[in-house]
């Protein structure tokens, strides 16, 4: 859906509301795909939107679209569901789509509806909800198409056929009668085989599958590399568990990367924080200031003990904030290289130190170049009597300015590098490191390498 449509259909179904045509309306949202009126719903109030939830001509795609709506829009239409209509909607949804929802509820209200599941259905949705979030096993699915190895080509196709609500067919995961993963063979590679081969000879018996307890961007990361639709899930005795799709998998990516770039912004986790009110986004917000603050007052506190300095040549306040903001600006350059390096998988601990001197590296030369520039402008509004220049020559400032920022990059390009490897050693998300923690440690560094320098050519 474009944006000119999205607009469109919100006024239109606005429109409908007013004027209570129920009928129009119910024609409407039946023409719509369920993840479009999950899109239509961000920009509806909440009155809107449970009207419209309960106007869904269909109870399948009423689950559909809860199972793309954001967590505080699911919450919020749950919480004005009875139980029954809930348990009915969540029986529509996949396994996991069930579970997920589940977790979001509050702990009397899933309670309740785990106790209206059959006994087998309550044991699987727990087994799932048991899962670390954001774990492979709170991912999957545990409705996987599997056959046994010693059938035959011809009687796997026709299993198929008889079972037309499994998830996903496009890999036809092939086990033992222990249940344990053994070998993996396409639709295709199936329907191309002769009807009376049987599958242990024909699939293949190199499968790539990830743990219930493996975290959901290493699952990203296997998905990505291997090109699949879908990855198997075994417990240590290689029993199939289930199986994670593609769909969660793009999913996950998203939200990762979202995590990611408030992390590194120093706005949170929160993938949701847009759509909070202002005390939301001034609680999520207020903490990670906080370390910018502190950084800030231990800069002026740094710059009021070289007053003396400052008073004898106050030209040099001139060039702190361009010395600073170039320096915050590799920091973070270089931070997010590195964050999305270990992300990626492209860059492993073993070789940190290689990076960080590397990245050091080009700290020097981009405080080479810059350092020179700045040098030579500083230099030229010396003489030019630009600045008041008592205790200092044009040509010391020229050396202090450029020596300043050569060495205040520097210093970013091996803070921005180091943190990030350092949290990631201690198995903490290295996102964070790009925001409040990086620019505030190199504006320190930066503000006493200045003066420190300046120091040496001040009369």
């Amino acid at each position: 859906m474009t944006s000119r449509d999205l607009h469109l259909h919100v006024d239109t179904v606005r429109r409908l509301l007013r004027r209570h045509a129920k009928s129009h309306l119910e024609n409407l949202l039946a023409k719509l795909h369920p993840a479009d009126l999950a899109l239509i719903f961000r920009h509806l109030t909440e009155e809107e939107r449970s009207e419209i939830f309960l106007a869904i001509p269909t109870l399948e795609m009423a689950a559909g679209v809860l199972a793309e709506l954001d967590d505080s829009i699911i919450q919020e239409l749950i919480a004005d569901l009875p139980v029954q209509k809930t348990l009915t909607l969540l029986k529509e949804l996949s396994s996991d789509d069930e579970a997920y929802i589940l977790r979001l509820l509050p702990d009397d209200q899933a309670a309740e509806i785990l106790a209206r599941l059959k006994a087998s259905e309550s044991k699987e949705m727990e087994q799932l909800m048991a899962y670390p979030e954001n774990s492979a096993g709170a991912l999957m699915t545990t409705e996987v198409f599997a056959l046994h190895e010693n059938i035959t080509a011809k009687e796997a196709i026709a299993s198929i056929q008889n079972n037309e609500d499994q998830e996903m067919v496009f890999y036809l995961y092939v086990v033992d009668d222990r249940q344990h993963l053994v070998g993996v063979i396409s639709l295709r590679d199936l329907i191309m085989a002769r009807p009376g081969h049987v599958l242990k000879d024909i699939m293949i018996s190199r499968v790539h599958a990830v743990h219930p307890d493996m975290d959901q961007e290493e699952v990203a990361q296997v998905v990505s590399r291997y090109n699949f639709l879908a990855v198997p899930v075994v417990d240590h005795a290689n029993k199939l568990l289930g199986i994670v799709t593609v769909d969660d998998v793009i999913d996950v990516i998203r939200d990762e990367a979202t995590e990611d770039i408030l992390q590194m912004a120093g706005a949170g986790s929160d993938g949701e924080i847009v759509s909070k009110n202002v005390m939301g986004n001034v609680k999520v917000r207020l903490p990670w200031l906080f370390v910018s603050w502190l950084g800030g007052l231990l800069a002026a506190f740094i710059i009021s003990e070289f007053q003396i300095t400052l008073t004898k040549v106050l030209a040099l306040a001139a060039f702190l904030p361009i010395i600073t903001g170039m320096a915050g600006n590799v920091g973070t350059q270089t931070a997010t290289i590195i964050v999305r390096g270990l992300a990626t998988g492209r860059i492993e601990r073993a070789s940190a130190w290689k990076i960080i001197f590397k990245e050091l590296r080009v700290g020097t030369l981009l405080g080479l170049v810059y350092g020179l520039l700045l040098g030579i402008a500083a230099y030229v509004m010396g003489i030019m009597g630009y600045l008041e220049l008592d205790a200092i020559s044009p040509l010391h400032l020229g050396l202090t300015v450029c020596a300043g920022i050569l060495s205040a990059m520097i210093a970013a390009g091996t803070i921005g590098a180091l943190v990030p490897l350092f949290l990631d050693k201690l198995n903490l998300d290295p996102a964070i490191a790009t925001g409040p923690f990086v620019t505030t440690s190199v504006d320190i560094f930066g503000v006493l390498l200045y003066f420190l320098i300046a120091g040496i050519f001040v009369l």
